[in-house]
C-alpha cells in the first residue's frame, strides 16, 4: 500500500485515522495517498498559522529570498512536478510541463512584489489643516488566508495563492483539491524544508469541501481566497459575510471572428485553446461566433485542426486530451453534447467516448439556450454560431451570467476599441484567444466569474490592508 503523505501543519507533520486515495481519472491506478482531515486538524492548522504570525514576522527580504528559491527550485524540478500534475490531474505531460514552468513565472513576480510592496505619500498640506504634517500609508498583512484551490490547475493555480500570501507576510491555511492534493502538498513541503520558510507559515489540510472547506471557511482565518465553481464561491461568500473573500470562478469565453481578421489563426489557436486539458479551464475557448461569410470555411479548418489532437494516456507526449477529472464530468458533458443535438445542434467532429476519454467535440448550429452555450461546459467542446451583424455578435457574447475573459479577431481598429469598450468581461483580448493568460496580468472576472484580480502584483494588494500614518512635525 502507498505511504501516507503526512500533512504539514505548525512544525508537525500530521496523519489521521481515515486517507483519501487518488487515482487517476484516466486509468484509475492509485496515485498516492493524503489523510481526511477534519474540523480538528482545521482549528490546529489555523491556530499554527496565527502563532507564526504573531511569532516571527517575516522581513521583506526574507520573504523575497524564500520565493526566489522556490523558483529556482521549481526550474530544476520541472519534470517532477509535471510528472506528478499529470499523474494526480489526466493532464497530458507536455501541457503540464507548462503549467510547472508557470508556476515558476508566479513564485518570480511575486518575489518582485515582496521587495517592492510599498505605500503611498499623502499631500498632507493640500488642505489648510494639513500644514506642519507627513502623512503616507503603509501595506501590512491582512491576517492569516485560508486559500481553497481548485484541480484544474493543481500547482500554478496553488502557487497563485501561496506566493502572494508569502510576500504580503501573510500564513496560509491551504485546502487543495480533494482529486489532486499531491502537487499541492509536494510544492508546500519544498517551500517549508528547502527554502526556509518556517513552521505554521503554510500549512496544508486535505479533505473534502463539505467538511474541511466549510470548517476552513467558518474558522479565524481573516481571508478567504477561492477558485472553483460559482455556485460553491458565492455560497463561501454568504458564510463568511464578515471576512474578506476573494473569489475567481468560471466563465463559458467567447470569441468573436470578423471576415477581415486574421480567422485562420483563430481556427488553428482554438483547436489547442478549446482542448487543452479536456477543456477543463475558466478560460477554455467555448462559445464561438463566426460571421456568415466565413463560417463554413472556418469551421472546415477547426475540425481538420480538432482531428489531428491525439487523445489518450496523460504520461505519452503524444497526447494532446486526455480524460476529464472524473467519470461523472465525462458523463455530464456527453449528456450536455446529446442534449444541444437533439436540440439542433450538429456534432462537425468528436463527440464519442474512448475509455475513460472525450473526444474533443466541435458543435454548430448551436443557439444561445443549450447548455454548451449559456453555461459553462468545462470540458472538450467547442460550439460555433453564425452572425450577420456585429453588434448582434457583441450582445450575443454578452448575453451571459459569467465575464471572465472575452476576445476578437479584427483588422478594424475602430471596432477592436468598440469591443473593448463592449464586451462586459474583466478581460477583452484582440487578435488573441480568451484562453491566453500570463501569470504577471491582472486576472479576474464580473459578475459569476468572480470579485477579485489575480497575478502577484494584484493579489499581493488583495492580500494586505493599508494603514494610514500621520507624523506631526
Amino acid at each position: 500500500m502507498t505511504d501516507v503523505i503526512a500533512l504539514p501543519i505548525g512544525a508537525e507533520r500530521v496523519t489521521t485515522s481515515d486517507t483519501i486515495v487518488v487515482r487517476s481519472p484516466y486509468d484509475g491506478h492509485e496515485v498516492g495517498r493524503v489523510p481526511a482531515a477534519g474540523p480538528a486538524e482545521v482549528d490546529q492548522a489555523v491556530s499554527a498559522a496565527r502563532t507564526a504570525l504573531s511569532a516571527d514576522p517575516l522581513p521583506a527580504w526574507r520573504r523575497a529570498e524564500i520565493l526566489d528559491t522556490a523558483a529556482r527550485l521549481l526550474a530544476e524540478r520541472t519534470e517532477d512536478f509535471a510528472r506528478v500534475i499529470a499523474a494526480e490531474a489526466a493532464k497530458p505531460i507536455k501541457t503540464a510541463r507548462v503549467e510547472a514552468k508557470r508556476a515558476i513565472s508566479t513564485f518570480t513576480f511575486a518575489a518582485i512584489e515582496a521587495r517592492t510592496l510599498t505605500g503611498d505619500m499623502i499631500a498632507m498640506d493640500a488642505s489648510d489643516v494639513g500644514g506642519g504634517k507627513l502623512g503616507f500609508t503603509l501595506r501590512v498583512p491582512i491576517g492569516v488566508i485560508g486559500a481553497i484551490s481548485p484541480f484544474n490547475f493543481p500547482l500554478n493555480l496553488v502557487a497563485h495563492k501561496l506566493a502572494p500570501a508569502i510576500a504580503a507576510g501573510c500564513p496560509v491555511v491551504l485546502k487543495p483539491a480533494s482529486q489532486t492534493p499531491l502537487s499541492a502538498l509536494k510544492l508546500a513541503t519544498m517551500l517549508l524544508d528547502e527554502c526556509g520558510l518556517p513552521p505554521g507559515w503554510l500549512n496544508v489540510v486535505t479533505g473534502g469541501g463539505g467538511t474541511v472547506g466549510n470548517a476552513l471557511v467558518d474558522s479565524e482565518v481573516d481571508m478567504i481566497t477561492f477558485t472553483g465553481s460559482p455556485e460553491v464561491g458565492w455560497g463561501i461568500r454568504a458564510q463568511a459575510a464578515r471576512k474578506k473573500v476573494g473569489l475567481e470562478l468560471g466563465n463559458n469565453a467567447p470569441v468573436i471572428l470578423e471576415p477581415d481578421g486574421d480567422w485562420h489563426t483563430a481556427a488553428e489557436k482554438i483547436s489547442i485553446a478549446g482542448f487543452s486539458h479536456a477543456g477543463q479551464s475558466c478560460i477554455s475557448t467555448q462559445r464561438v461566433y463566426a460571421h456568415e461569410s466565413i463560417a463554413a470555411d472556418f469551421v472546415e479548418i477547426l475540425v481538420e485542426g480538432v482531428s489531428k489532437l491525439k487523445v489518450g494516456d496523460p504520461m505519452l507526449d503524444h497526447t494532446d486530451v486526455s480524460a476529464l477529472i472524473s467519470s461523472g464530468e465525462r458523463d455530464r458533458v456527453t449528456a450536455w453534447i446529446a442534449e444541444a443535438v437533439s436540440g439542433g445542434a450538429r456534432v462537425a467532429t468528436g463527440g464519442n467516448v474512448e475509455g475513460t476519454v472525450l473526444d474533443p467535440t466541435v458543435l454548430t448550429d448551436v443557439t444561445p439556450d443549450m447548455k454548451v452555450s449559456s453555461q459553462e461546459v468545462f470540458g472538450p467542446v467547442v460550439s460555433v454560431q453564425r452572425y450577420t451583424d456585429v453588434d448582434d455578435a457583441l450582445r450575443q457574447a454578452n448575453d451571459t451570467r459569467y465575464g471572465l475573459q472575452a476576445s476578437i479577431f479584427t483588422a478594424d481598429l475602430g471596432l477592436a476599441l468598440k469591443a473593448a469598450r463592449t464586451l462586459d468581461f474583466g478581460g477583452v483580448l484582440v487578435n488573441e484567444v480568451p484562453t491566453y493568460r500570463t501569470d504577471q496580468m491582472p486576472y479576474g472576472g464580473i459578475r459569476d466569474s468572480g470579485n477579485t484580480k489575480e497575478g502577484p502584483r494584484y493579489a499581493v494588494r488583495e492580500m494586505t490592508e493599508e494603514r494610514l500614518i500621520i507624523l506631526q512635525g
